[in-house]
């Protein structure tokens, strides 16, 4: 079985749902109860639908055999030498008084139209029609399935008597055109609904007539077989559009013949909202009413305090304390000390936060003192080492002093940027670069030309652990250009610090006719390529556009780097 995830498991393990499924357990058996009984009511109500569509069928048979005799007595009484205007008169008067009746039509021998009650349809073929020929070979009476035209406006079936004359030869036929609306039994019943339709079938099934032939089935049972003396049948299936209906059908004329009856067959849900006050709507009903009520008082009495609390938790998680659950001392008891505890619990919040603030200020203050002497004793001794620098007669002494010197005024500008900066663990480096380029250049004042200096730097916000080595390049960097580039001449040197994604770039050049010796040579260069490495980047030595040496630092963007406990092993 596959677990819930987080957010499913938590809605179901709410203190609503959980009295919900105790109150949904609880009532089950009732629930379950009433739906039993509710379904044994719906299968007898069904069984009286069927009984009573059966009677139906057989009824709307007994009514269409009844019409069909009558017009059998009718036109035999009407008389086979009844013809020209009198008799379409008398046809007319005799419609008009019985109902049911479209039309009443006297046939010749040829089967051509000799009078009749109403408007008839042309039809040549009609002396060789199965019915008429029927009752010409001898037969009394026919019944016309297919009878080649149209004879009323509305679903009908044609009925035809055969006439004789005096010698008791075939002399044509009077015909009956009954329509099915007047077979159909009345529907406004318990038992049998509206909707319910009437036709005429054949031995197949097939409806040839009918009220509604969308209300019959298109692939119908063969009725001969299943017929039998003065039976109806019964079977259920689907309409020509596909809904779940009855079905009744009963011979009508020789099992040649059959009135099959239609019926909506209802379902369990239809059938309970026919009966609105049933034995499976009460139960449903008291199920629900129990529900609402528990989940509302719930609601009332626990849901809302606890939402409430919840509130309050998260505007003391947003470091806000000074709230206090007042609204909870008109809630039960177990939530008003549970607001209690909350409130205790926030002054003791504030108390230990105070607390801690002061520490931290405590701290701060101290750290920036410890970085402040820091910063003296490296400032008093690179003011030894100038002092000592000035005492000195061989030059590449003084020249290895004023290295050292240097570096020192590196380390002590990075304590300068902490103690003087918002942050004691971040420094800007933008600030940091220019400041750092001004005093190395400053300390080199006695040279015979002018050096101007272009610093451009993108925004970073950078740890001391990686400024200092930063620091220290940029240091043998410059030391390097004021030697061999700007000492004698003066020019240009340029800082440029870019940041591209995760990698960053300082890059620093001069004019000057570049660096004597390979990359490879010197103490400077070896101490860069140290620093480069303290940085897991590299250091390149390139051609300045401006015709000097470009001394390029290429490391991870300090942002981009593992946290420092990721570190501990390297």
């Amino acid at each position: 079985m596959k677990p819930l995830s987080g957010r499913a498991a938590e809605v179901v393990g709410t203190i609503r749902v959980r009295l919900g499924l105790a109150l949904a357990l609880a009532l089950l058996p009732v629930l379950l109860f009433g739906v039993l009984q509710s379904i044994l009511a719906f299968r007898a109500e069904d069984d009286a639908r069927r009984q009573s569509l059966e009677l139906a069928a057989g009824r709307s048979a007994a009514i269409a055999r009844a019409r069909i005799e009558a017009a059998g007595v009718l036109l035999q009484t009407l008389g086979p030498g009844s013809v020209g205007l009198e008799c379409a008169r008398r046809l007319d008067a005799v419609k008009d008084r019985l109902p049911g009746y479209a039309n009443l039509i006297r046939f010749d021998t040829y089967g051509r139209v000799s009078c009749a009650a109403g408007t008839t349809p042309r039809d040549p073929e009609r002396s060789q029609r199965p019915w008429f020929l029927d009752l010409a070979a001898g037969a009394h009476l026919a019944v016309a399935p297919t009878p080649g035209a149209v004879y009323a406006g509305e679903p009908s079936v044609l009925t035809a008597v055969r006439s004789e004359d005096a010698a008791g030869v075939f002399d044509g036929a009077m015909a009956a055109v009954l329509t099915l609306s007047s077979l159909k039994p009345e529907t406004a019943t318990r038992f049998l609904p509206d909707g319910a339709e009437i036709g005429l079938a054949d031995t197949r099934g097939a409806v040839f007539s009918a009220t509604a032939p969308n209300a019959f089935s298109t692939t119908p049972p063969d009725l001969r077989e299943r017929a039998g003396d003065d039976r109806t049948i019964l079977w259920s299936g689907k309409d020509a559009q596909g809904r779940r209906r009855l079905f009744s059908a009963a011979p009508l004329v020789d099992d040649d013949v059959f009135v099959v009856l239609s019926a909506p067959a209802p379902g369990i849900l239809s059938w309970a909202s026919l009966s609105p006050i049933s034995r499976m709507l009460l139960p449903i009903l008291a199920f629900a009413l129990a529900l609402i009520s528990v989940l509302w008082t719930t609601e009332r009495a626990v849901v809302r305090w606890i939402v409430y609390l919840r509130r309050v938790a998260s505007i003391y998680a947003r470091g806000r304390f000074t709230v206090r659950p007042l609204q909870a001392e008109r809630a039960p008891p177990e939530i008003r000390e549970l607001a209690d505890a909350l409130d205790h619990m926030a002054s003791g919040i504030v108390q230990r936060d105070a607390s801690l603030r002061d520490s931290l200020a405590e701290k701060d203050a101290l750290m920036r003192e410890i970085h402040h002497r820091v910063k003296n004793n490296l400032q008093i001794i690179t003011s030894l080492l100038n002092m000592q620098q000035r005492a000195l007669t061989d030059p590449a002494a003084r020249t290895a002093m004023n290295d050292t010197r240097q570096r020192i005024t590196a380390l002590a500008q990075i304590y300068r940027a902490l103690y003087q900066g918002p942050d004691l663990k971040r420094v800007d480096l933008r600030p940091f670069l220019e400041e750092l380029t001004a005093l190395l250049l400053a300390g080199d004042i006695n040279g015979p030309g002018a050096v101007r200096t272009e610093v451009h730097a993108d925004p970073l916000v950078i740890d001391p652990d990686r400024l200092a080595p930063l620091a220290l390049f940029a240091v043998e960097a410059i030391t390097n250009a004021q030697k061999h580039a700007l000492h004698d001449r003066g020019g240009v040197l340029t800082v440029d610090f870019f940041v591209r994604g995760e990698e960053a770039e300082l890059a620093i050049g001069d004019d000057g006719p570049g660096a004597p010796t390979g990359p490879g040579e010197g103490v400077g260069r070896t101490l860069m390529t140290a620093f480069a490495r303290q940085l897991r980047g590299t250091v390149k030595f390139d051609s300045s556009p401006m015709g000097g040496l470009l001394v390029r630092l290429v490391f991870p963007t300090p942002q981009a780097l593992p946290p420092p406990q990721s570190q501990a092993g390297t």
